[in-house]
């Protein structure tokens, strides 16, 4: 062991220091069946061993990779033979939930569906939601700014957070845990941390802003037959459900059909085949008035011939089962290996376009082994591609992202809706930064991380 971890060690103690096979029999990445890689996993209990660690590795010059829930997509996490890993998953403490602030200050190895299984408890919600809530950690949903099912009504990671802690590359503890709505008071520092991937600084704490329990739960699941429809869909039930409407998720044939159809593995919610479905969530405070006035909307889409058919859930049965149909990822995985999964945003009215020119340019290009699924939270202007060429040549991988990102430019979208950039997108940044931001960035992480040794390669 060389001296460096001998010294990280008498601060972390024998259980906070991983080595050799503890290593190499985890996962380096959840899309991935590859062993993790790196000299160590260090798990500090708090901040102050996260920090006493940092200051050890800045003066020995040693690159640090912060790990969450190790549930990312762009590589974010990816670790060389020379690094070491930062991993929360000893500090997993809720500290105080206050329901008459509604506020909860919690580690940054919590897990989402923990923290949120904690306010519910107080009859509170975290609006934070997204499919890998059991693994992601709340650390790593601010690293990465996480989006998800709610955004559309709450917002991405960085509206549900007060105040954080995080500890600088040389080991100085920022902390910043407001715990206000409203705090003026000079520049907002936390915002330096939240979807800067650890690249600035390493989050150790959040203060989390939680809001009272929804009383009322409205899902349907409908058909759109032309694509004009799904944003004419998305303002009129806007404005029927007054600011209630929580999820927009929308599904192309492809996904719908392969999740569905190809082994009858879900009960279909419509019969027949439609080239759009929409899966559509409200939520309130009164179960009675809000059904009468959701279905009220539906009824409203249907008159101005915006929907093809509709199933509205009528139990939390039917609510899980048609939730179940847009979660279905790891069916999705099984399917499409070895599986590519893009996140771009872009204005809704575009979506389709956009996604039809980027799947017939890819067919185009392998006809023999391209299949493509496209979903995503489009209430927000966020679609995913999950697709395969049935090829793992790097060249063919790149030449596939190049064609995804470039034919976003006359759009003006977004390579990155949710996920961040990690490895994978750092060489299509350009495609939607300019060179003064990207330079400005940079100029942040030279400020913040003179000597290079926090998440590198990631970002830039």
């Amino acid at each position: 062991m060389s001296d460096l971890l001998k010294d990280i060690e008498a601060v972390v103690g024998e259980r906070g220091l991983l080595t050799g096979d503890d290593v190499a029999s985890r996962q380096a990445t959840w899309l991935r069946n590859e062993p993790m890689r790196g000299k160590a996993i260090v798990r500090p209990a708090d901040t102050g061993e996260a920090s006493a660690v940092l200051s050890l590795c800045y003066a020995a010059g040693q690159t640090v990779v912060p790990l969450g829930g190790n549930t990312g997509l762009v590589e974010g996490t990816r670790a060389g033979d020379d690094d070491i890993l930062l991993s929360f998953e000893r500090m997993t403490e809720i500290e105080h939930l206050d329901p008459v602030a509604c506020t909860m200050t919690v580690q940054a190895g919590v897990p989402l569906q923990k923290a949120q299984q904690a306010a519910e408890a107080e009859g509170l919600m975290l609006a934070l939601d997204f499919g890998a809530r059991g693994s992601a950690t709340i650390g790593g949903a601010v690293s990465t700014n996480a989006g998800g099912n709610a955004v559309i009504r709450h917002g991405m990671a960085r509206e549900q957070v007060l105040g954080l802690e995080a500890v600088l590359a040389d080991g100085t503890i920022m902390s910043s845990m407001n715990r206000m709505l409203k705090n003026n008071a000079g520049y907002d520092l936390k915002q330096l941390f939240i979807g800067t991937e650890g690249t600035l600084g390493v989050v150790t704490r959040v203060v989390l802003r939680l809001r009272p329990m929804m009383r009322s739960c409205c899902t349907a699941f409908v058909a759109v037959d032309d694509y004009a429809s799904v944003p004419a869909l998305l303002n009129t039930l806007g404005a029927s459900l007054g600011g209630t409407l929580s999820a927009f998720e929308v599904m192309w044939a492809d996904f719908y059909d392969l999740i569905v159809r190809s082994e009858d593995r879900h009960v279909p919610p419509i019969s027949g085949s439609h080239p759009w479905y929409v899966l559509i969530e409200a939520r309130g405070g009164d179960q009675a008035a809000d059904q009468a006035r959701f279905e009220n909307a539906l009824g409203e889409a249907l008159e101005q011939e915006l929907l093809g058919d509709a199933a509205i859930a009528e139990s939390g049965n039917q609510r899980e089962a048609m939730w179940a149909i847009r979660d279905d990822i790891d069916y999705l995985q099984q399917q499409l290996e070895p599986m590519m999964v893009f996140d771009i945003s872009l204005p809704i009215g575009d979506a389709d376009a956009y996604a039809t020119s980027v799947r017939e340019r890819l067919r185009d290009r392998w006809p023999q082994h391209f299949r493509c699924t496209t979903f995503g939270h489009l209430g927000d202007g966020n679609v995913h591609f999950a697709m395969t060429i049935d090829s793992n040549d790097s060249d063919e991988l790149k030449e596939v992202m190049e064609i995804v990102y470039s034919e976003l430019k006359p759009y003006g979208g977004s390579v990155s809706a949710e996920h961040g950039i990690g490895i994978e997108k750092r060489p299509f940044l350009h495609h939607s930064r300019s060179d003064a931001e990207i330079d400005l960035m940079r100029r942040l992480k030279a400020a913040f991380d003179p000597g290079g040794i926090l998440n590198p390669g990631k970002v830039f």
